[in-house]
């Protein structure tokens, strides 16, 4: 695995090995940091040049799980394998249905908006917080890596149903899938692949893909976002490395002033928010006792002296495991802000 290298004005130059960023942080030559989960280092020097190769992403989409690499002619230097964001469309339901049981209560309520999206082309929720979550790890690899082009596996929306053609202009797959590309050229170049390409591409390699679509193994996505990186700056006959880091996207929830259900005593509890005890949730800290963690919700639990205290529930980076759900905050110091969490290493 090579080391990401950004200038003091943090902008991205050509990675490194882990044995010069070493040389370069004992020298005082360069500052190490995390880059949401990805060891970086930072040069408080000016670089010797600014030379940069051709430096490839490969994107391979998927409904469970997504592959990304990135790749230059002589080297690969990360694999990623993405979790996909797949609840908003319950939560969008669950909201839906709250709305609709607050209409039948006998309280006053407001008059209804007009329909201000009338003729308004949008996208759903949930597709757009699909392609949205793809945008975000683009861009969070542009921020690493001086990317110069995006290869991604184009996907087609299922035109035709019991003989005839449904669907084809108002296809939320094809809308979300042309506004990523639309915000993936502001980045960078973009090349655009069918499925049936790629697969042919992998063949000639002599390539093989898992049919376990959930394995967080190199030959699961990252095979196809590979085969695409290099189909662009070539150099490899194989895999140079199938070592991969694994992302799973953090769940938060909004907050909700109504439930379906009172509870005992119609007392509504809360739930929801993304503020906890001072610290944005998902937030990484750093715990006398538990070490760099995240923050996740918080319990009121006063006391005599301390009546309004409150304690944070604190969870594993990488398994994303409760360790405990009374954290004093004055106990954890911030690091940086977070969405999601490293699962694995492979």
């Amino acid at each position: 695995m090579f080391v990401p290298v950004v200038d003091s004005n943090n902008r991205p130059l050509m990675p490194t090995t882990p044995a010069r960023a070493k040389r370069w942080i004992k020298s005082g030559k360069a500052t190490p940091f995390f880059k949401k989960g990805v060891f970086c280092v930072r040069l408080n020097v000016e670089p010797s040049n600014r030379n940069y190769q051709p430096i490839a992403v490969g994107v391979d989409p998927g409904s469970k799980r997504e592959g990304f690499t990135v790749k230059s002619k002589s080297h690969t230097y990360l694999n990623v394998q993405t979790h996909a964001i797949d609840w908003v469309k319950d939560h969008v339901e669950t909201r839906r249905n709250m709305r609709r049981a607050r209409r039948f209560r006998n309280t006053p309520c407001r008059q209804n908006r007009k329909n201000r999206l009338v003729n308004k082309q949008k996208l759903p929720p949930s597709t757009k917080a699909r392609w949205q979550w793809k945008l975000r790890i683009c861009n969070w690899l542009s921020s690493m890596f001086p990317v110069t082009t995006f290869v991604v596996e184009d996907i087609k929306a299922k035109t035709w149903k019991n003989g005839r053609k449904w669907n084809v202009l108002f296809s939320p797959l094809e809308v979300g899938k042309n506004w990523f590309y639309s915000e993936l050229r502001q980045l960078a170049n973009l090349e655009t692949r069918a499925g049936n390409e790629t697969y042919e591409m992998r063949q000639e390699l002599g390539l093989k893909k898992s049919k376990n679509k959930l394995s967080n193994k190199f030959d699961a996505h990252c095979v196809d976002s590979w085969v695409l990186a290099n189909w662009f700056v070539g150099g490899h006959a194989m895999p140079d490395t199938i070592a991969l880091i694994e992302i799973v996207p953090l769940e938060f929830h909004r907050r909700q002033l109504h439930r379906l259900q009172h509870q005992s005593g119609h007392i509504r509890p809360r739930y929801g928010g993304t503020i906890s005890a001072g610290f944005k949730r998902g937030s990484i800290v750093k715990h006398l006792k538990y070490g760099f963690c995240y923050v996740g919700g918080w319990v009121e639990s006063p006391t005599k002296k301390n009546p309004d205290k409150k304690t944070i529930s604190l969870h594993d980076i990488r398994s994303g495991k409760r360790l405990t759900q009374n954290a004093n905050p004055t106990d954890c110091k911030f690091v940086s802000y977070n969405s999601w969490r490293v699962a694995n290493c492979a």
